[in-house]
């Protein structure tokens, strides 16, 4: 299976107008050491971007548009504007996946309970394979609960589905990572 790395809405909207998102720095450095091995295996990585142009939120090429500084970025990388929760909602990525011949999507991103939910509903429907990195995907606290509690609940959920024709499941960014323990990371 060929994969590719999601990174979902890691823009400065969500971590510097709104409410505190659950361990954004811990979050962006594993992110940052997931694309590195990606790349390393010549693997896509592809960020995704909300683009509320219209809105009045989140206009593209502003500000709050902005990737977060600290996720490093490469020409090489791919960038996807999206404009709902789900990524695969009127949007290129279908296919820019089917031109990259990727058939397993690891996800990572922001926010657990509103994007990075509705991709992994939505990639399971369209018969992706689906690894969701457990530590490496954060959101703000909640009325009901906690951000730490959301994101233990949705990683629980991702685990527990009834499959489709792939699966999805969720694990963590060490695990993950062991698998190319042979991978030099800078």
């Amino acid at each position: 299976m060929k994969k590719a790395l999601l990174i979902i809405d890691m823009q400065k909207v969500s971590f510097t107008l709104k409410s505190p998102r659950f361990d954004t720095k811990g979050v962006v450095d594993r992110i940052n050491t997931l694309a590195t091995i990606f790349r390393n295996q010549n693997f896509p990585v592809i960020f995704i971007q909300y683009d509320g142009t219209g809105t009045g939120i989140c206009e593209k090429e502003t500000l709050e548009w902005q990737l977060l500084n600290e996720l490093i970025v490469l020409e090489t990388d791919h960038l996807i504007d999206k404009t709902a929760n789900d990524v695969f909602y009127n949007s290129p990525l279908s296919k820019k996946l089917q031109s990259l011949a990727v058939d397993e999507l690891v996800i990572t991103g922001c926010a657990t309970d509103f994007c990075v939910a509705a991709t992994v509903q939505s990639a399971l429907a369209k018969d992706f394979q689906v690894t969701v990195i457990a530590d490496a995907h954060t959101t703000a606290d909640r009325p009901h609960a906690s951000a730490e509690q959301i994101i233990a609940h949705y990683n629980w959920v991702w685990n527990n589905m009834l499959p489709t024709q792939r699966t999805a499941k969720s694990i963590s960014f060490d695990t993950f990572a062991a698998l190319f323990s042979n991978v030099k990371i800078e």
